[in-house]
């Protein structure tokens, strides 16, 4: 399971990294210069830093998620009785609004969680706000704890105008991929099966409602979760390799195509069917899967990251990835790393931040993570003890699928700097009816063609 994990890592990753690197687009302004340490000036011993608080933001705030943390961070200051980690949890949402401003302020937090892509790394990398790393991981040797590509997705290059290589700025704590939850009681009460084609899902769909139940419990008042939805809708009818071109800008597609503007419809008439939670655009993303938790909805299309939360169903909850087109073929879906732990340009302790960073991603770091529910992007010797059969067990899995059938696309929004804006309010108009999805198509591709 050790060696499967970092293996799959990387395969499935390779193609995704390949494409970044030869993506060169973006502002011709000059990214500001980050002083760093080298190599041999590194002290990995916190205890020696004397009294020290440690800021971290993190989105880490969902039950196994905080859970994790939460232990992790306890056994740090355990071990180090000179440090206090003084921590700010918030959601995904909150994050992403309010971390440019903290991190460039005058007094910002030491450690933050800053999202792969455009509209966040490479901006702050831009500004001059987060430390390279290299130096760091040669000491830590995180490459040996990392395949390349894993590592790779947190590069930036040197002028800020593309990603996927360059200076490294953060480590990811987790895998992750956009799964299928389903309530193994409900569905089975409906007379229906575990889906293995994606033309029997959605004839599933339209059974269930005629039978008076939710389909897909779904929130979208948050506006990212309907990203993750598209995405995995689109992959089926683009195709991943198209998908990953898109997003990284080194094919001839655009997000006006037939396929893209397919999904869209898609998309939409799930809306107009019924076969989405009613009020979805107005209903929170956690709140949604809640419901689902406690027996509202038959299947839940989220992360990998709510799987702790969803064990509250039990023997009842059900994960698969989304069905292939046909039954036995590929999978496909949505995903790749947890947001990075970087460390910000001006906090006055990287060296006990480092080591932080580096307790938090090491092997013992992999099995609490495990132990909580979540998917470590590191090997973890835990997983091979999850009972045959478990959702957790499925997930890790379904994980290894994905590298064989080398079926992970990236997160849509990494695109171009403005991107998440664009496609969460699109999204949201699509949903609502308030838009076409041969508008839609035009809207997102107005914000690529302008950046690519």
């Amino acid at each position: 399971m050790r060696s499967s994990r970092k293996i799959s890592a990387a395969a499935v990753l390779a193609i995704v990294v390949a494409t970044v690197g030869a993506c060169a687009p973006g502002g011709t302004t000059k990214p500001k210069k980050v002083a760093t340490k080298p190599p041999a000036q590194i002290t990995t011993n916190a205890q020696t830093a004397g009294k020290v608080t440690l800021t971290v933001w993190d989105q880490e705030v969902r039950g196994g998620q905080n859970a994790e943390i939460t232990a992790l961070n306890k056994q740090f200051m355990a071990k180090n009785p000179n440090v206090t980690i003084k921590r700010t949890p918030r959601s995904f949402s909150d994050l992403k609004t309010t971390l440019k401003l903290a991190i460039s302020s005058g007094n910002p937090p030491d450690v933050v969680e800053a999202n792969q892509g455009y509209p966040d790394m490479v901006a702050f990398v831009k500004a001059g706000l987060l430390q390279p790393l290299d130096s760091y991981s040669k000491v830590y040797k995180w490459a040996d704890r990392y395949p390349a590509t894993l590592l790779n997705l947190n590069r930036v290059s040197p002028g800020a105008s593309s990603f996927g290589s360059g200076n490294l700025y953060g480590i990811s704590q987790t895998g992750e991929f956009i799964a299928l939850y389903y309530n193994k009681a409900k569905l089975s009460s409906l007379g229906l099966k575990q889906p293995t084609s994606w033309a029997q899902f959605t004839s599933e769909l339209a059974t269930i409602k005629a039978k008076g139940q939710t389909p897909i419990e779904f929130g979208n008042q948050d506006k990212y979760p309907a990203i993750h939805t598209f995405g995995v809708i689109q992959s089926r009818t683009a195709g991943p390799t198209t998908v990953r071109d898109l997003v990284f800008g080194t094919g001839s597609q655009s997000y006006d195509d037939p396929q893209t503007v397919q999904a869209a419809t898609t998309l939409q008439e799930w809306a107009k069917k019924g076969y989405l939670t009613p009020g979805a655009n107005g209903l929170a993303y956690d709140d949604a899967a809640k419901k689902f938790a406690s027996g509202t909805g038959v299947f839940l299309m989220t992360g990998t990251w709510e799987l702790a939360d969803l064990a509250k169903l039990g023997k009842d909850l059900g994960v698969m990835l989304p069905p292939p087109e046909r039954a036995g073929g590929k999978a496909v879906t949505t995903g790749g790393e947890g947001l990075a732990w970087s460390i910000t340009a001006k906090s006055k302790h990287t060296d006990v931040a480092a080591a932080y960073l580096d307790f938090i991603t090491n092997p013992n770091a992999a099995n609490v993570m495990t132990r909580t529910g979540n998917l470590p992007a590191m090997a973890s010797t835990a997983a091979a003890s999850l009972p045959a059969g478990s959702a957790e067990a499925q997930v890790f899995a379904a994980w290894k699928q994905l590298s064989t059938d080398d079926g992970l696309v990236p997160y849509l929004d990494y695109s171009t700097p403005t991107f998440y804006d664009t496609i969460t309010a699109a999204l949201q108009n699509l949903i609502g009816g308030r838009t076409t999805p041969s508008s839609f198509g035009k809207t997102l591709q107005s914000d690529y063609g302008k950046f690519h």
